[in-house]
């Protein structure tokens, strides 16, 4: 509910404003005060876009005056608004324009953790595409996911769609070629639907398993041109191939990223974590909700998450909703089919 400030007279605000507060009790009032106005009107966006947007996720009312912009609503929610604008302003200050997008992940980010400092994560140059579009992480476990990369030679990445698990280590391996880090790049997939049904798709081997590797190819040319890209893959600098093809290879002063691993078997994955060679860096990522393989195999992307969970040198990070970045409704759908597997498995269990 909206405090409501008179504005016939000083006496007059004070006793409206106390006729409110005592009429409505759960309704709180924060107010806050930036030095510069033009840097405010960035915050609060063209047509006051950004401050409609925290609004409606915030769940308060907001009013600005010159350089002060009232909060009004629950307790809880202007204390959580009060911090987001403080910090989004903080990050507007450094340069970095704020979208309406960046105000939907920071007011997740906060309602997880109001002690997560929204600078370190938005502020996180990843690499800086052939489209001049900086990709930044979007969430706290894509912090520690880009972090993970930097620091370990083997990192899982798992979690549901959306949530740029294999986006951005592809940035991060795109970013590795460049600066020299590694030699060459080498994005696979495991094919699931191997054998007959391939078989009727046109083309020789190579034409057949592009349809799985698309993906990969998509993400490929976001980061580079794709004149680029297609030469660096017609001189094997960059080599997307499926995961068969990995067999009786020593991968060395590689950065490899193994995409889609819940539809590896056990001795798929085996074989690829044994491809590591020296001065590489591989990220295998994966949804374990959604595996392809047929009822009566193990993933191997289930089956290592135990089995090497205590391993040093390697990392497990793990995403969830909360970190998608595709359209809202993404994040919607993921949560109900949590909500429905955790149904079920209380019904199992029953």
């Amino acid at each position: 509910m909206r405090v409501r400030y008179g504005r016939i007279n000083k006496s007059h605000r004070q006793v409206v404003y106390y006729l409110e507060t005592k009429t409505y009790q759960n309704v709180s009032a924060r107010k806050i005060t930036f030095p510069d106005n033009d840097k405010l009107k960035i915050l609060l966006g063209e047509y006051d876009s950004n401050r409609k947007v925290v609004e409606k996720l915030g769940k308060v009312k907001l009013t600005s005056r010159g350089c002060t912009v009232s909060i009004s609503g629950d307790a809880g929610d202007c204390d959580l608004v009060k911090n987001l604008l403080s910090q989004l302003y903080g990050i507007i200050e450094k340069g970095y324009p704020v979208y309406p997008t960046d105000i939907d992940y920071a007011h997740r980010i906060l309602s997880k953790s109001n002690s997560a400092d929204l600078e370190s994560i938005f502020l996180d140059t990843v690499f800086i595409s052939s489209k001049k579009r900086v990709i930044t992480p979007k969430s706290m476990a894509q912090k520690s996911y880009i972090d993970a990369i930097r620091n370990y030679d083997m990192v899982f990445g798992i979690g549901p769609a959306g949530t740029g698990k294999t986006y951005l280590a592809m940035a991060m391996a795109v970013g590795a070629l460049l600066d020299k880090s590694v030699n060459r790049i080498i994005l696979t997939r495991p094919a699931v639907e191997a054998g007959e049904r391939l078989g009727f798709l046109p083309g020789d081997l190579s034409e057949k398993v592009n349809p799985y590797l698309r993906p990969v190819y998509d993400a490929l040319y976001d980061m580079m041109n794709f004149e680029r890209a297609s030469a660096l893959i017609s001189k094997g600098i960059i080599e997307v191939a499926p995961l068969a093809f990995m067999r009786g290879r020593t991968l060395n002063d590689s950065f490899i990223i193994l995409d889609e691993a819940q539809n590896t078997s056990s001795e798929q994955m085996k074989m690829f974590l044994t491809r590591l060679g020296f001065g590489s860096k591989a990220v295998i990522t994966g949804d374990v909700t959604q595996t392809d393989l047929p009822p009566n195999k193990i993933s191997g992307l289930i089956e290592v998450v135990d089995l090497l969970r205590e391993v040093e040198g390697i990392r497990f990070v793990y995403f969830s909703e909360i970190d998608v970045v595709r359209h809202h409704l993404v994040q919607d759908i993921v949560r109900a089919y949590n909500h429905m597997d955790r149904k079920k498995s209380t019904a199992d269990c029953k």
